[in-house]
């Protein structure tokens, strides 16, 4: 029986799927997994007992992915589950952002008592004149999952679209729009774009990546969306921005109090992922990523351990974490022993991991195992 502990809602579409094997909970002490959605766990012990968390969504910022890496925890995410919704959202905010429609909603709110008021709409009206999409040009930081649907629908709305994204892979690529135009510097974003939409992770590299320096070498009245990540930007040179007319307004999913109120920002209260059929989708992937491994040891969109999967064979399975370094594919083999009918390992940064099928394997073979130097975790299956 595996102890599932879930930190949040988890769609039942999807954690119906673990079946009678498992315990699901809202609480307890000793979980094999955990299933998560928003919930910090910066500040969470780690039990011993904990082998994998998937989260129902694409960003781990809220997991602590260092010291569950020195663990041996398996941490996984969904990525392109909640795309659409987000993509969706993506396209509201180009409209929001260019037709001034909030603040012209806000004003025909404060008219409900003027008896004229058809007629005070046709005279002030003219305060919310926004431009059209059609035919600006729109730059996606981040081909990823959404930023390709973005771009794609983007261009279906017959906006110009150029894309940036140095990590972009031949798969994504086939699944861009022949007419969208991938450059190669974000400074050709910076240079071409009347709207900018940022789909990137947070990290070292990208944090407050849209700042003073690159805001000043944007278009005049540029147009930023930001439904990746709030510390992306810096948020004092965006109300900055916004003050000198250099951005025309700046749409984010993320309502942070110091962009709250500030004239020009469109802050929506963190809705992209917040459908049905998205919380569904996370839902169903976290719960197959989770069982897929707990079961079979099987890894596929994990964060912090390679991608590792391979049907089963031989009568034992050997599951090893260990420390990326040289003449480890033989010490793991001499210490199981017997025959190996199958394997699989691989490496990603300082980090790997093996599967290993083995036949008649030598009865300390965990053990000696565990006792290899640089070996994290060892599970048999």
């Amino acid at each position: 029986m595996f102890n599932v502990l879930k930190l949040n809602k988890i769609a039942e579409v999807g954690t119906s799927r673990l079946g009678d094997n498992y315990s699901l909970c809202d609480d307890c002490a000793n979980p094999d997994a955990v299933l998560v959605r928003s919930a910090s766990m910066h500040d969470m012990d780690l039990p011993e007992s904990l082998l994998a968390i998937a989260r129902a969504g694409a960003g781990v910022n809220n997991i602590p992915l260092d010291k569950c890496s020195e663990k041996g925890i398996c941490v996984f995410n969904t990525p392109g589950a909640n795309a659409n919704a987000v993509k969706e959202l993506v396209i509201a905010g180009l409209f929001m952002g260019s037709r001034k429609l909030i603040p012209g909603i806000e004003w025909a709110k404060t008219l409900k008592d003027d008896e004229n008021c058809l007629k005070t709409v046709e005279k002030g009206k003219s305060q919310f004149v926004g431009p059209e999409i059609k035919g600006k040009t729109l730059g996606v930081i981040g081909l990823g999952a959404i930023g390709i649907l973005v771009a794609n629908a983007a261009a279906a709305l017959e906006m110009n679209v150029v894309g940036y994204d140095p990590y972009l892979s031949v798969g994504a690529a086939l699944k861009l729009c022949p007419c969208v135009k991938v450059v190669n510097s974000l400074d050709e974003i910076y240079a071409q774009s009347d709207y900018i939409t940022i789909h990137v992770p947070l990290n070292d590299s990208t944090k407050a990546m849209i700042n003073a320096d690159t805001i000043a070498k944007m278009k005049d009245n540029v147009r930023i969306l930001n439904f990746a990540r709030d510390g992306l930007v810096n948020s004092a040179d965006i109300k900055a921005g916004l003050e000198s007319g250099k951005i025309a307004a700046y749409v984010t999913d993320f309502a942070t109090c110091d962009l709250l109120a500030v004239d020009g920002v469109i802050a929506i209260p963190h809705l992209g992922a917040s459908t049905p059929e998205s919380e569904d989708n996370c839902a169903v992937m976290a719960a197959d990523e989770i069982k897929d491994y707990l079961e079979l040891g099987n890894i596929k969109n994990s964060v912090n351990f390679p991608c590792v999967s391979l049907p089963k064979s031989g009568d034992t399975r050997f599951c090893v974490f260990y420390k990326n370094a040289d003449n480890m594919t033989s010490s793991l083999l001499s210490a199981i022993g017997g025959s190996v009918s199958n394997m699989e390992n691989k490496t990603r940064g300082d980090y790997a991991y093996a599967i290993i099928d083995a036949v008649n394997a030598d009865a300390n073979a965990e053990e000696a195992l565990k006792n290899i130097d640089g070996v994290i975790r060892v599970r048999v299956v």
